[in-house]
């Protein structure tokens, strides 16, 4: 079928007939990344990478048999046949090394890097599997071609290797996606990530393979699963999927495979050109987060969709791979909704899944979180009972090798350049700072000073060659913002499509952004509330007590943590009383690490009251009773940023503090 398929795209021959005008090569995106090693962070997000790099992520290399010892540069260790694991670490150690400049990873991604290379077969397979008889399935090159390509940016002298190594292994993975070899369910659901690795090889080193390189896309496209199908609201799920069928692939519903299928559409409309696939994409992206989203900006898949109730979990997989996409689908649309979601991802479910050391990780969180251990039973119909301890590898090590991608990505992607390369736009909001050089030799230097998402203050300046218009993003949920322009009055801001817009002369340019906001409140399941200031979802924060299950036996730190309540979380809310407390920083500084119980300045306190509120199984909490009645006084609780909490309660059931007898 997939070969007949191919044999009706081949009448079309890489030309799209759109409008009256027949379209070839790949249609441009809206923004263009910049290379690795462009942007850096600083301030706090520097420190948070810093914690990362001590942490498990940049450890891994030193003790963890899946990296120490992978099969991919010829040990003998792997989890899947799949062979991810070697591929995964590498694509987030890259940008770790780079942006942090830890000569330590750096050396250890290149050793991967050369060893890959240097193995090589003569048909141009790349991987493990070279000199043994291990099945040969195209996806785990996939994160190593990301790894690749990212080194590339960083070191440029690495061009031609790297690039005719992926030439060698892209007219080998072309033969055999004709011949219907290479393919599993995974490689036919994770197709879109080749086709950006292809996409990249087109723009910038096409080599006269353009023809090559579009039949390839095709190939894959139609080989693998429908997004444009599965994204259609007719088929899309409303609620939990363990007792739907799928009209595709089971695994098209998978949590991971969603996140990364979200750039499908959007790398599909470079070569097709149809702006239905955009329009799909955008759609998908909505339905996805309406019928199984999260306060904490993410949507729930233990496994698979999970619908909306709060105990149901977010693999931290999921939460990575969700902000890469949205990155992506960001530049290729240009639509403010995926930035806002990714920011919003990334201060809060993001860190609410690593301990604040970020030497143990979670394989899933869960919005209402009463305790991480082993729970007997589990409310997740697909995964094991260990899934929420906080751990070297809970449930299944993939997370462990894939997590570090997370922050240096959301780092990598906080600038882009226009299509037309004149101006320089600021996409998220943080303390980065960028060194680029725009169309006309016009060299920039852009640095962001602030506290942000702890600060409502923004200070950025720019030093320009020459005089450019320069953009920043103006969040969705930032309420009576305003800008001033080298010290002169503070004037509104206003954006268009998001964006708004900064007359940079050439020399320094200073502007300084107050972007407050208002507390919202969303409605959620059984009657409940989430409550909002900004990006920041605020939860309580369930004070707890610690037990070590397990110590890995290389590395002390790398230690299973169980979590138990020590004190009453059984509350309801007054959203009435809710109010916004903006504390101080001792010497304008955050704590490190700042996503912990009791370190974040910003706090939200509420009058609340003790309810009936049951315990399902023995581990984790029943629904939020829809109507509750006070069962003692009332008493004002805080509310932390969701990233710094660890058990919580993120999704309250509410009273009315004025109905109360006195």
């Amino acid at each position: 079928m997939a070969l007949g398929c191919f044999a009706v795209l081949g009448l079309l021959a890489f030309t799209y007939q759109v409008g009256a005008q027949n379209v070839t090569g790949l249609a441009p995106k809206t923004f263009l990344s910049l290379p690795l090693g462009s942007i850096k962070p600083t301030g706090w997000l520097y420190d948070q990478l810093m914690v990362q790099t001590n942490g498990l992520a940049g450890h891994e290399h030193d003790f963890y048999d899946y990296v120490a010892d992978s099969d991919w540069i010829g040990g003998d260790s792997y989890y899947s046949d799949l062979e991810e694991a070697g591929s995964y670490w590498f694509n987030g150690l890259v940008p770790t090394g780079v942006l942090v400049d830890d000569p330590t990873i750096q050396s250890q991604t290149q050793a991967f890097l050369d060893y890959v290379l240097d193995h090589q077969d003569e048909t141009g397979w790349l991987g493990p599997e070279v000199n043994t008889t291990k099945p040969r399935y195209l996806w785990g090159r996939y994160p190593f071609f990301f790894g690749a390509i990212q080194m590339v940016e960083a070191n440029p002298s690495l061009t031609n290797r790297v690039v005719s190594a992926m030439y060698k292994f892209v007219n080998l993975a072309n033969s055999m996606l004709k011949n219907g070899e290479g393919l599993e369910e995974w490689t036919e659901t994770r197709w879109e990530d080749f086709v950006i690795t292809l996409q990249w090889l087109y723009d910038f080193h096409p080599q006269g393979q353009e023809d090559m390189l579009i039949e390839t896309m095709e190939l894959l496209k139609w080989t693998g699963d429908p997004w444009e199908d599965v994204f259609e609201e007719q088929y899309f799920p409303k609620g939990p999927v363990e007792h739907l069928q799928n009209p595709f692939s089971v695994l098209t519903w998978h949590g991971v495979n969603m996140a990364e299928g979200l750039k499908a559409l959007p790398a599909t409309y470079r070569f097709t050109h149809n702006q239905s696939d955009l329009d799909r994409a955008s759609e998908g992206w909505d339905l996805l987060f309406e019928y199984h989203g999260r306060p904490s900006g993410i949507y729930a898949a233990d496994e698979y969709l999970a619908g909306l109730a709060a105990v149901r979990g977010t693999e931290l997989c999921l939460v990575v791979e969700t902000m890469f996409s949205g990155s992506y689908l960001y530049q290729i649309i240009g639509d403010p909704k995926f930035a806002d979601r990714v920011e919003r991802i990334a201060y809060n479910s993001l860190p609410a899944e690593l301990t604040g050391s970020m030497w143990s990780r979670q394989y899933l969180q869960q919005q209402n979180q009463i305790a991480a251990k082993n729970m007997t039973p589990d409310p997740f119909p697909e995964d094991g009972p260990y899934s929420n301890v906080f751990g070297l590898e809970p449930n299944y090590p993939c997370c462990t090798v894939n997590h570090p991608q997370g922050w240096p990505k959301f780092v990598t992607n906080s600038f882009v350049a226009t299509a037309d390369g004149n101006s320089l736009v600021q996409v998220y909001l943080g303390p980065f700072t960028t060194n680029t050089t725009l169309a006309n030799g016009n060299k920039v230097t852009a640095s962001v000073d602030t506290l942000y998402p702890f600060s409502d203050t923004v200070s950025t300046t720019i030093q320009a060659d020459k005089a450019f218009t320069h953009y920043v993003r103006i969040p969705s949920w930032v309420s009576n913002g305003t800008i001033a322009v080298n010290g002169g009055a503070a004037e509104p801001v206003s954006p268009s499509n998001g964006l708004q817009a900064v007359p940079i002369k050439a020399g320094t340019t200073k502007f300084d952004l107050d972007l407050p906001a208002e507390i919202t409140i969303e409605s959620r399941p059984n009657n409940s509330i989430a409550v909002h200031r900004g990006v920041l979802h605020y939860a309580y924060d369930i004070s707890r007590t610690q037990k070590q299950l397990a110590q890995n036996a290389q590395e002390s730190l790398a230690v299973d943590l169980e979590f138990d309540a020590a004190a009453p979380w059984q509350y309801a809310i007054d959203p009435a009383t809710l109010q916004f407390n903006a504390g101080t920083t001792a010497g304008g500084t955050l704590p490190s690490p700042v996503f912990d119980s009791g370190l974040p300045p910003f706090t939200i306190t509420a009058a609340a009251c003790p309810i009936e509120w049951a315990v399902a199984g023995d581990t984790f909490a029943a629904s939020p009773p829809e109507f509750p009645d006070c069962t003692g006084p009332t008493v004002n609780i805080t509310l932390w940023p969701y990233g710094a909490t660890k058990l919580r309660i993120g999704e309250f059931p509410t009273f009315n503090l004025s109905s109360q007898s006195t």
